[in-house]
């Protein structure tokens, strides 16, 4: 029988699949700044809001998917800030690049591109927010205010100078 001929109330809920924590290695921790969990804790708001908004019965089927994915959402952000490890801002001086840092470094080409390293959960690469796990967080890591980092791009490989650092 096609489900077009089944009332809504037949069609039963969706499973819901909460999808993990992104892949941290078995003891790592779940690092995050305090700007991170400050942002983390407003979306989680949000969306508790939203779904507050929707769960007025009669729920849709349609509703009903948008609400178990608000849940899935919602489990996700609780579970990372849950997990969490805030990391305060470092004593001055700021002359090596830690976590949280926003790193700026031009390349051999002397272009300067910024970085701010932050969580697995605030990398944005739209807002130049790297993973302290990525690649080139990795290589800037612990890297000094003048120092030459060798990095490798897709592009081809090249030396990043770290111009400044400073922190939010």
């Amino acid at each position: 029988m096609s489900k077009a001929f089944l009332r809504e109330d037949d069609l039963g809920e969706v499973a819901l699949i909460h999808r993990p924590i992104p892949s941290l290695a078995p003891g790592e921790k779940n690092y995050i700044t305090p700007a991170g969990a400050h942002r983390l804790r407003e979306a989680l708001a949000e969306l508790k809001h939203e779904r507050a908004g929707l769960a007025v019965p009669p729920i849709a089927a349609d509703t009903r998917r948008e609400l178990q994915e608000i849940d899935e959402r919602i489990h996700y952000l609780e579970e990372s800030l849950r997990t969490a490890e805030i990391v305060r801002v470092p004593e001055r001086p700021w002359n090596v690049v830690r976590f949280g840092a926003i790193v700026l470094v031009r390349d051999s080409d002397g272009v300067q591109s910024q970085y701010r390293i932050g969580g697995v959960d605030e990398a944005d690469l739209s807002q130049d927010c790297v993973s302290w796990r990525s690649p080139i967080a990795r290589a800037l890591l612990h890297a000094k205010v003048g120092a030459r980092v060798p990095f490798e791009f897709p592009g081809g490989k090249t030396h990043l100078e770290i111009v400044s650092i400073k922190y939010d």
